[in-house]
């Protein structure tokens, strides 16, 4: 669930006028990621956006349907926490902070497979929203409990920013790794970039209906 977001000063714009913004500046590289730490945008609003727990962005009530226009404004997603402690979210642009909604991960990972590089295996991951990007030390993978005591896996992605990993993606990252047995509980290992990571594996990890 969203945590609160501070007050806005001012009307948040419509999908075409904050798309008509960013367009020219990432024409070339629709994937590049601006630099939201150097941006201080004045203006503050809140928009009536929503990120879905199934990886879905909503406007005002409706899906945006072009994935395109949604990999754009991921490029500008960022998160901050507010006095209460938890995370909020919104787009940034050099002129406008927009918070917006999300119900549980602001990204969601589709993909998951074993890049061979330099002899060196890596686990590579991929987002709905375009992030490719591998299992290492600036990416940990977790489990974590939501406040219905549901456990669901996440993966850090950029700037603070966490991904729920699917059900089927988290699937066959079990079939990637192996399942052992340490003191009564279930551990998986995965190897990327000849480390190991060890992940303890309560049974509700595997429960999550993010398909």
């Amino acid at each position: 669930m969203t945590a609160s977001t501070p007050k806005a000063n001012q009307q948040a714009p419509d999908l075409d006028a904050l798309s008509a913004y960013l367009t020219p500046s990432n024409a070339e590289n629709s994937r590049r990621i601006p630099p939201l730490d150097q941006w201080h945008p004045k203006s503050v609003a809140t928009m009536d956006m929503c990120i879905r727990a199934n990886g879905e962005w909503w406007h005002e009530g409706r899906k945006i349907q072009r994935p395109a226009l949604v990999s754009l404004f991921a490029t500008i997603l960022g998160t901050e926490t507010n006095e209460s402690g938890e995370s909020v979210y919104y787009l940034k642009t050099p002129v406008q902070k927009l918070y917006i909604s999300v119900e549980d991960a602001p990204l969601l990972i589709n993909d998951v497979g074993v890049v061979i590089e330099d002899g060196i295996q890596w686990l590579e991951f991929t987002s709905s929203t375009e992030d490719v990007f591998r299992l290492d030390d600036a990416h940990p993978l977790t489990l974590r409990a939501r406040d219905d005591g549901e456990v669901r896996p996440y993966i850090r992605v950029r700037s603070a920013l966490d991904a729920l990993i699917a059900r089927s993606v988290f699937y066959h990252l079990i079939a990637l790794g192996d399942l052992i047995e340490r003191d009564g509980q279930t551990v998986l290992l995965l190897d990327s970039g000849g480390a190991r990571y060890e992940i303890s594996m309560p049974n509700e990890a595997l429960n999550t209906p993010v398909s």
